[in-house]
């Protein structure tokens, strides 16, 4: 845990010193429509696909086919010295692998929902609430084809209140700094909620393992948490949008932060064809992963570990 937060506090300095160091340039054309009074909306829809088809392949392998959509959709608004950012983020993705009768396989999925009142107080500075909600659609599963359910709609969902200051660079860089935070986690499944899944109190079994007292479906924290938001033009059509959120609970070892990192480089081809690499990595102490080093189906560890999932793909894109 100590490398890991080392690793994003580099990352937190360098990101800080680069929005100061190239505001005014060229390759952040929209950092000063922040000023700009009234509405300000849009969004991406995005649809990738690959397939790979064999036949009497000599070097072996198996028939595939993926297929992504994403849609990203946002509606600020600028008014004297009120500022409100809303967006929503939506994907889904599922592969199969192998013949006609193998399954699917969700490979993304997630919804995510930001909004973010601000009061300016300084030129660059705002006394701002942020609050955020997300969850995915569709049921998780340990393996392809397995009945062993580890994830569902509203199991887990995060909800989380915040109340602090904002930094805020044009629309390039901005800094959420909130010391008063309630973090809430929501496990709707009763039987996960009872496996004590996402840090929920577990249940409490009899002496005949019969449920005693069911495991608690809502946890609260309160704790501090920052946000920190990036985005511009690496090389001409390349760009770069990335958002980091860590949280510490209070009441709870506040020196194991959760940490939320999501990265996504776009390249554009033209006005409707382009190439996206994501990369999501999440640690929360309180889940828990089990661990099969062997394959053996025994598991071998179970605790807290690094999550990380990258997702690249071309395919349609549309901006408007």
């Amino acid at each position: 845990m100590k490398k890991i937060f080392i690793i994003v506090s580099l990352v937190c300095v360098n990101v800080s010193l680069l929005a100061q160091t190239t505001e005014g340039e060229g390759n952040l054309k929209t950092q000063n429509t922040d000023t700009i009074n009234g509405w300000k909306k849009g969004g991406t829809l995005g649809f990738t696909f690959s397939q790979v088809s064999l036949t009497n392949w000599a070097a072996g392998g198996v028939n595939s086919f993926s297929i992504n959509g994403m849609t990203n959709l946002f509606a600020n608004l600028r008014k004297e010295k009120i500022s409100w950012d809303n967006s929503l983020d939506i994907g889904y993705g599922v592969i199969r692998q192998g013949d006609n009768i193998a399954p699917w396989v969700k490979s993304d999925d997630k919804l995510d929902f930001a909004s973010k009142f601000g009061y300016q107080i300084k030129s660059d500075l705002y006394f701002a609430v942020l609050y955020n909600f997300r969850t995915q659609f569709a049921p998780g599963y340990d393996a392809p084809g397995s009945s062993n359910l580890i994830s569902d709609l509203l199991a887990p969902a995060y909800s989380l209140l915040a109340v602090g200051v904002d930094y805020k660079k044009g629309t390039a860089f901005s800094a959420f700094l909130a010391p008063a935070t309630l973090k809430t986690t929501i496990v709707r499944d009763q039987k996960l909620a009872n496996a004590g899944a996402f840090g929920v109190e577990a249940a409490v079994y009899d002496d005949l393992g019969a449920v005693f007292k069911a495991g608690k479906n809502i946890r609260n924290e309160f704790g501090g948490y920052i946000k920190l938001q990036y985005r511009m033009e690496l090389f001409t059509n390349v760009g770069l949008d990335t958002k980091l959120d860590l949280f510490s609970n209070y009441l709870n070892n506040p020196q194991n932060i959760d940490v939320n990192w999501e990265a996504t480089i776009t390249l554009k081809v033209n006005k409707f064809l382009s190439a996206n690499l994501t990369t999501h990595l999440i640690y929360d102490d309180d889940i828990k992963i089990s661990v099969d080093n062997n394959s053996d189906g025994v598991i071998d560890a179970i605790g807290p570990r690094i999550q990380f999932k990258e997702v690249f793909g071309a395919g349609f894109s549309y901006r408007f």
